[in-house]
């Protein structure tokens, strides 16, 4: 005969009745993340369904085919992890660094920094490299740290979103070559929006976001590696040390033989088909080139006004404009103001910038025309109050 069992009472004082939550409208012109496409939202908002259901696996396919077209490559390990832009980084170093391989990371900003921490993680012999926050490196440089190191892996952050550089790649995957080393790319802040040709360039391994030019929310990192960088994964004398980020393993699952490895986040991938989908349509290179247009008309609109762009011209992001925070002024202050006011995310400096430069970012659905116009409309309308609280305080 069943026993019945007597449960305690439930514990009530810890219980809060909320109301659904109120999300503000924002528009976010900061580093990411960027506002998604309606389209993308519509297609998170769909039912989910079963990650082996058949009508997924096909998904599955699909998604790893456009991320080959965003990044030019024809990749076979290609496919979005299932985590932010973070757990792709910290993927491309847990398959291919052993204890002891020498990791040469290019440090100009604060993530060539985080590149270097996560590879001491793996217990690389990490040697830096490094230039001024606002600086890129010259082939000689790169070729210079190559020789004297003699790396495994060179670590290179194309797009640097805490200042606002772009790297030239021109040369570099053939100093790789010529070193017998892996290239590591960090395309975080330009895929989908500035072009990026990994094959071309050689790049071994590489990793970006869905939430910046690929216009979807954060919860996914695409993640791609080439042969080269196959060739070390299988050549290992020990397992890679993280499961969760193991090629080796999710191959399994995102290959040709769907077996099970974790629960993969469906409607994240219903998302993020929906973006590619969409940047596909609108075709590579109009992407690009609408990028690069609306930020020059940032340039010179932000010139106009008197203020001081933190990169040259010729190594300046399309997506991610910094700008010197005039003398006297307080930049959160402002920052605060447009959030405050009128809804409107721009970033602050990191690092050694912290408190020198705004970041404004114009990524994926935001980059247009009209936001152009609306962003310099608040700063000629808006920072005349912070520069004149200044001069009444002096």
């Amino acid at each position: 005969m069943a026993t019945t069992q007597t449960l305690p009472q439930v514990d009530q004082s810890h219980k809060t009745v909320l109301e659904p939550i109120a999300t503000p409208s924002r528009l976010l012109f900061g580093p990411g993340p960027s506002n998604a496409d309606p389209k993308v939202l519509q297609a998170l908002a769909r039912s989910p369904i079963g990650h082996l259901d058949p009508l997924y696996l096909e998904l599955m396919g699909e998604v790893q085919e456009l991320l080959r077209y965003t990044w030019q490559t024809d990749n076979r390990f290609t496919l979005p992890m299932s985590g932010t832009g973070s757990a792709a980084m910290e993927a491309t170093l847990a398959n291919t660094v052993e204890p002891g391989d020498t990791v040469l990371v290019a440090v100009n900003g604060y993530f060539g920094n985080r590149l270097a921490d996560m590879a001491a993680r793996y217990r690389a012999n990490v040697q830096l490299i490094e230039k001024p926050w606002g600086e890129a490196f010259s082939l000689a440089e790169l070729e210079a740290a190559l020789s004297e190191h003699r790396p495994a892996i060179l670590a290179l952050v194309h797009a640097e979103t805490s200042t606002g550089v772009c790297q030239p790649m021109d040369g570099v995957g053939d100093l790789c070559h010529k070193h017998d080393c892996l290239l590591l790319l960090d395309t975080v802040t330009s895929l989908g929006a500035v072009p990026v040709f990994l094959d071309q360039w050689k790049v071994d391994l590489s990793y970006s976001c869905s939430q910046k030019g690929l216009s979807c929310p954060p919860g996914l990192g695409p993640f791609t590696m080439g042969p080269r960088a196959e060739e070390k994964l299988v050549a290992r004398s020990s397992k890679v040390p993280n499961w969760y980020l193991d090629v080796s393993l999710l191959n399994q699952y995102w290959g040709s033989d769907r077996v099970y490895h974790h629960t993969a986040p469906v409607n994240m991938n219903f998302g993020m088909r929906e973006a590619l989908r969409l940047l596909a349509d609108e075709g590579l290179e109009n992407a690009w080139d609408r990028h690069r247009c609306n930020a020059e008309v940032l340039w010179a609109g932000l010139e106009s006004l008197g203020l001081e762009l933190h990169v040259p011209e010729a190594l300046r992001l399309p997506t991610l404009t910094t700008v010197c925070i005039p003398n006297g002024v307080d930049g959160n202050a402002f920052r605060l103001h447009l959030l405050n006011e009128h809804g409107i995310e721009i970033g602050g400096g990191l690092g050694s910038l912290a408190g020198k430069i705004w970041r404004i970012g114009l990524m994926g659905y935001n980059s247009t025309p009209k936001n152009v116009e609306l962003l310099l409309n608040l700063f000629e309308s808006e920072l005349p109050r912070f520069r004149e609280n200044v001069a009444v305080a002096a």
